[in-house]
């Protein structure tokens, strides 16, 4: 056999390895995502939690108002707690694949951006997002939350989300309430929903 044929044959092995782990990911992605540390599993369990909120659960000051709040809002809520809020949605769609969901380009959040008025900026809008989990338990249930259709059913209209309450660090330096008047914030709080358990619209 010769080097370029057993070279050939380690790529097609590499890449038959990968089709595998992606296909077992794509199906079976632990709720701890793909994480080398303690501290980086725990947040990604936090992010794919798949129980709903008992009512009890519910910390009804945490309105989009006082999402909205300026000042370091680091401490300010308990991802122990959920929320339901209401708002204007201004966007849908896709996040990018994050290692929460193995990096599959199949499985990603959705995105919601929602404010307290229409035409607000994007350092007035705050983030909730619905995990591959809970758009997965819908199409059990026989509902589309695809951010194709959510995007069509929402966008522009007022409506209300519930679910547990999350800070993204990953998103703080770029949230207006934890690092203030940077040019490249893109949201206020880097505190979200996430994930959705429940939604509706309401007008």
């Amino acid at each position: 056999m010769t080097t370029r044929h057993r070279t050939l044959l380690v790529l097609a092995a590499i890449v038959v390895i990968l089709l595998v782990i992606a296909i077992y990911l794509s199906r079976y992605c632990p709720g701890e995502g793909l994480a080398l540390t303690s501290r980086a599993r725990s947040l990604h369990r936090l992010k794919n939690r798949t129980a709903t909120p008992h009512e009890s659960d519910f910390n009804y000051q945490i309105t989009l108002g006082a999402l909205l709040k300026p000042g370091d809002d680091s401490y300010r809520w308990s991802t122990q707690q959920a929320a339901r809020i209401q708002g204007y949605v201004v966007a849908v769609a896709y996040a990018r694949p994050e290692a929460t969901n193995g990096f599959m380009p199949c499985r990603r959040d959705i995105h919601i951006n929602i404010a307290i008025r229409e035409g607000a900026p994007q350092k007035e809008q705050v983030v909730v997002e619905i995990t591959p989990n809970f758009e997965e338990w819908a199409a059990k249930q026989g509902w589309d939350w695809s951010a194709t259709t959510l995007r069509t059913q929402l966008v522009g209209h007022w409506c209300e989300f519930e679910g547990w309450m999350y800070f993204d660090l990953g998103h703080a330096e770029e949230a207006e309430n934890t690092t203030p008047n940077n040019a490249s914030n893109w949201r206020a709080s880097a505190w979200e929903i996430h994930p959705v358990t429940k939604f509706r619209v309401i007008r």
